[in-house]
């Protein structure tokens, strides 16, 4: 059974490329997919999602007019979670969490970011990480300087700090570590997704782009880390 799965939402710029279309497009047909895909995972009773939906290098690399779209595409889910009573958070009870240096986002975003969280707070059926601006070297990063500052401040000794410790200092602290990794676009590398969490993850890659993705994509993946067998290392 899958507690947690991680999803790398790859190929939305490609995809509209083939159609012929603005690259932008390619990221509003993605963010159809995602609630698809959100409605997959909870159907399949998936507790835990996390969605890499915007890198902090593609914050600082995208061109200008994409990145306002992608951040406009954004914010209007977030309006519509906050608005439709039949979007798929609040029909199947989604707790939503940005995680991610979201501090760069604009104020404007930022702010709809914190109604969502606020207002899904005690849902408690599935929850769902959408990773935006975010990068996994970095979140270590983050969480390296939170243990620095507790441990100059008195309130903890170097023996404390373990792999359970930090892992508590990640963005992902009180949820199980991704049991799959489903990444589209044909790429086959995490692209710095979730490296502290993701060392006994199971990962699948689909050569589909992310918009192409059907509900029978998703369920062979599932059954397919069904037959895996998890060694932990051992």
């Amino acid at each position: 059974m899958i507690q947690h799965l991680g999803m790398i939402l790859d190929g939305n710029r490609r995809f509209a490329v083939r159609l012929m279309k603005k690259p932008w497009m390619g990221h509003r047909y993605g963010l159809e997919k995602s609630r698809e895909a959100l409605e997959w995972a909870c159907e399949l009773g998936i507790k835990h999602v996390t969605a890499y939906v915007l890198s902090l290098e593609n914050l600082k690399s995208r061109p200008k007019k994409e990145l306002q779209y992608i951040l406009k595409y954004l914010g209007m889910e977030a309006d519509n979670i906050l608005k439709n009573r039949e979007h798929v958070v609040n029909k199947n009870s989604v707790r939503v969490r940005f995680i991610g240096r979201t501090h760069l986002l604009p104020d404007w975003l930022q702010q709809k970011m914190a109604d969502v969280e606020k207002m899904t707070e005690k849902n408690d059926r599935h929850f769902l990480n959408i990773a935006v601006a975010y990068g996994g070297q970095q979140e270590i990063v983050d969480a390296t300087k939170k243990i620095l500052q507790e441990g100059l401040a008195g309130v903890i000794k170097p023996s404390d700090v373990d792999e359970k410790f930090i892992k508590e200092h990640l963005y992902t602290n009180g949820q199980p570590s991704p049991d799959l990794i489903i990444r589209t676009g044909g790429e086959r590398r995490l692209s710095n997704f979730l490296p502290f969490q993701s060392v006994y993850s199971e990962l699948i890659f689909l050569d589909k782009k992310w918009p192409e993705m059907t509900k029978k994509d998703f369920v062979a993946a599932i059954s397919e880390f069904e037959k895996r067998q998890r060694r932990f290392g051992k």
